[in-house]
């Protein structure tokens, strides 16, 4: 989950990475409707491991958030919200193996 570092110096390929950590804490939580602690709660389960900026702070790119607005869903539909990482886990999971079998598919 952690970006290429040696993409373009002047950035301009990293509009397109879904996983540059463009987001804040604070503006990915306010993309969600969800609080700080949350995404806090989400690193702490393992789910999302934001990068960190040079003065520590958390950083979030589009990847992860949109895993976060998944978790979001169940825990809204009343799912724990370690319960609702594990399943957004084992969905990651089946997609990508799913991925890697049509893959070997069109191979054959």
């Amino acid at each position: 989950m952690i970006p290429d570092q040696n993409g373009p110096a002047d950035g301009a390929g990293k509009f397109d990475d879904e996983h540059y950590p463009a987001y804040t804490m604070g503006r990915a939580a306010d993309m969600l409707g969800a609080t700080q602690g949350f995404l806090r709660s989400l690193d702490e389960a393992g789910l999302i491991t934001p990068q960190r900026s040079a003065g520590g702070h958390r950083r979030y790119s589009r990847h992860q958030l949109r895993l976060a607005a998944r978790v979001r869903e169940l825990v809204d539909q009343g799912t724990a919200v370690d319960a609702a990482c594990r399943i957004i886990a084992l969905e990651d999971q089946l997609h990508e193996a799913q991925r890697l079998n049509a893959e070997l598919r069109a191979d054959d």
